[in-house]
């Protein structure tokens, strides 16, 4: 917002918005959209960057789709949406396919039975003098996938970096299978199964796609005597060729094998995204926290992301803590939903019961049904109220 603000100080004539979506609540980009409309209005031509078909259908008339550097598509916005050959999945399309096969029904978590594999109880924080987390609790059982959910300053990646020990909490604790993990280094934490992807994909920007997997993947080394690698010990020789079996599995699995000697300073923000996701399906995590999973990807790949997530689930058997502000993705994946306002809990329950709630729709939803549905994903909900309350 204070971005744009910035370019309004030139009184532009023609104003270029990248990513105008990017990691802003609903009712924060419905707010965006109505200054884009009065600015057109007014004769400023307008250029947007916009992953989110259907939050740039609520603005634009004409549209570019572009791949690999070329235009694909040109020609009225509404037209791109039955262009299924360019609006199509690159690297998740595959993975989720065969996630969605196995996906599991909604409802089939017993709440009752369900043993907590990471609680947080009363956890508070301040930053000079401003409450930014106050005394918020939750838990996520076995097998569990819990959406968060609030507008921007909630205080929703405060809880995760106090979950992920990079920050202390004044007051409260976390609890990991029932251990307490509250003063632990971010690193112990890692050793003991909490996994960590961030909103902005911090991988070592120096180091290739297929670089950076094998570092993700050295936890899985059963053999790291340099000494040993140096004389070429056949111990290490296959534990090396497992290794790279698994890391062509994984490019291949994502689509990532046109990137693969590509530096991860050279990809966009999507591609990343997706190099991230991979990173955190290896070894043997118990929880993976997911900041804004969505962000930065293209709108069929946001689409394909929520089997994705599942399939990281089923397959490493984690449980998943999950911010995202795609409603429609993260409602067709949530067992359950946490919405935090102002640094404190104000819902919890069911997708339809959390997006139906006064509070929720008041500071974090709006009104603007692109800005809350910025994907397709909703008919995959598992809650069948979702569609109502948004």
């Amino acid at each position: 917002m204070l971005a744009v603000a910035m370019a309004l100080m030139t009184k532009p004539r023609i104003l270029l918005i990248d990513e105008l979506s990017l990691g802003l609540a609903p009712v924060v980009v419905e707010q965006l959209l109505d200054v884009v409309r009065a600015l057109n209005d007014d004769g400023v031509t307008i250029v947007v960057v916009e992953q989110s078909v259907n939050v740039a259908l609520a603005v634009a008339e004409t549209a570019f789709f572009m791949e690999k550097g070329e235009v694909r598509f040109r020609g009225p916005t509404s037209d791109l949406l039955e262009r299924d050959d360019v609006l199509r999945s690159v690297f998740l399309g595959g993975a989720a396919a065969r996630a969605s096969e196995r996906r599991r029904p909604a409802g089939a978590l017993d709440e009752a039975t369900n043993a907590p594999r990471l609680e947080i109880e009363n956890l508070s924080k301040s930053f000079a003098g401003n409450r930014a987390v106050d005394g918020v609790s939750l838990r996520v059982g076995e097998g569990e996938i819990v959406g968060l959910i609030g507008p921007n300053g909630a205080g929703k990646t405060t809880v995760f970096e106090l979950i992920s020990g990079l920050q202390a909490p004044d007051e409260g604790r976390v609890l990991l299978d029932g251990y307490d993990i509250t003063h632990l280094s971010p690193h112990r934490r890692a050793r003991l199964g909490l996994g960590h992807s961030f909103q902005d994909s911090r991988l070592f920007g120096s180091l290739t796609v297929e670089d950076v997997l094998k570092v993700a993947l050295d936890q899985t080394m059963a053999t790291r005597d340099p000494v040993a690698a140096a004389l070429g010990f056949p111990d290490v020789r296959r534990a090396e060729d497992r290794l790279q079996r698994q890391v062509d599995e994984l490019i291949d699995g994502l689509g990532l094998d046109a990137y693969r000697e590509k530096f991860v300073s050279e990809l966009s923000t999507g591609t990343r995204r997706i190099v991230d996701l991979a990173c955190q399906t290896v070894g043997v995590p118990r929880v993976i926290l997911f900041d804004e999973p969505s962000s930065g990807i293209a709108q069929r790949e946001a689409e394909a992301l929520g089997p994705m997530l599942e399939q990281v689930r089923d397959n490493t058997g984690a449980s998943l803590l999950v911010i995202d502000h795609d409603m429609a993705v993260l409602a067709s994946i949530c067992d359950r939903m946490v919405a935090l306002d102002l640094g404190a809990k104000v819902a919890e329950g069911t997708a339809g019961e959390v997006l139906d709630d006064p509070a929720v729709i008041a500071s974090y939803l709006g009104g603007s049904r692109a800005a809350i549905e910025r994907s397709d994903g909703v008919s995959e909900s598992r809650d069948p109220n979702l569609s109502r309350a948004t």
